[in-house]
């Protein structure tokens, strides 16, 4: 577990997160990070939910029209 403290930044306020958090969430100085609201509270991630979402409608589409797809790609 790590303590994160909330401060002002300008006219709004932050948090900080530690290289070690930052390295875990796999991002950097200017990446964007996703709040998403889940059963056990807020999780923060890099990864955008509503494009994972798409992504996974895509994929069973191509799975259920491989044939069609096939021939409009010729």
């Amino acid at each position: 577990m790590t303590e994160l403290k909330i401060t002002t930044i300008g006219n709004s306020a932050g948090i900080v997160l530690p290289k070690s958090v930052m390295s875990k969430l796999r991002v950097q100085k200017g990446d964007k990070l996703f709040a998403v609201e889940t059963p056990g509270g807020i999780e923060l991630t890099p990864y955008d939910p509503d494009f994972v979402s798409q992504m996974q409608a895509a994929e069973t589409i191509m799975r259920q029209d491989r044939d069609v797809l096939k021939k409009l790609a010729k």
